[in-house]
């Protein structure tokens, strides 16, 4: 009794069931690089010019060939309907092509926006440290400042060293 009602609760999961058959294990990564390239083929020169080899090939044989070796007897219903099936296999491995493209797509964008938004912290913080630098060269003597300075002391020291001359010439020559 209580089994049955543990079983009728739906809060309560279902045994797992095994299988009496396995299914084989699908690889869809193999199967969409297979679409992929099937799709990539499909967009060449080399795809329409067999397309067309093959589609003139049956027009000539079911024209031209005598009516015991033809296979196409009617207007072309068996070559409509061979492009039709190679058309409706072609058509979803195009879009799986598609979807992988778009996902990496979309990964490549999101991996470019972190990178543009690193890059971006990685400017503000280079203009921070470039501001805080400038800040402390104001108040740090720079090369500039320094040879100022040091070409205003010379010629000081110069215009002394003339008033001194000039005032040791008249001593020595009311002395002599």
């Amino acid at each position: 009794m209580a089994e049955s009602n543990r079983r009728a609760r739906l809060d309560t999961p279902r045994d797992v069931r095994r299988q009496l058959v396995r299914r084989p294990a699908r690889d869809t990564d193999r199967f969409g690089v297979f679409a992929e390239q099937f799709a990539r083929f499909m967009g060449t020169a080399t795809f329409l010019f067999y397309m067309t080899v093959f589609v003139v090939f049956w027009l000539v044989w079911n024209i031209a060939a005598p009516k015991d070796l033809r296979f196409d007897d009617y207007p072309f219903i068996f070559l409509t309907l061979m492009l039709s099936l190679q058309a409706s296999y072609a058509a979803p491995l195009i879009l799986l092509a598609q979807n992988r493209q778009e996902s990496r797509d979309r990964v490549l964008a999101e991996q470019d926006r972190q990178g543009d938004s690193r890059a971006h912290a990685d400017m503000e913080f280079l203009a921070r440290e470039m501001a805080s630098l400038r800040m402390a060269l104001g108040e740090v003597a720079t090369r500039d400042y320094l040879r100022s300075e040091l070409r205003s002391l010379l010629s000081d020291l110069e215009g002394r060293s003339d008033r001194a001359e000039r005032s040791e010439d008249p001593d020595e020559a009311a002395a002599g």
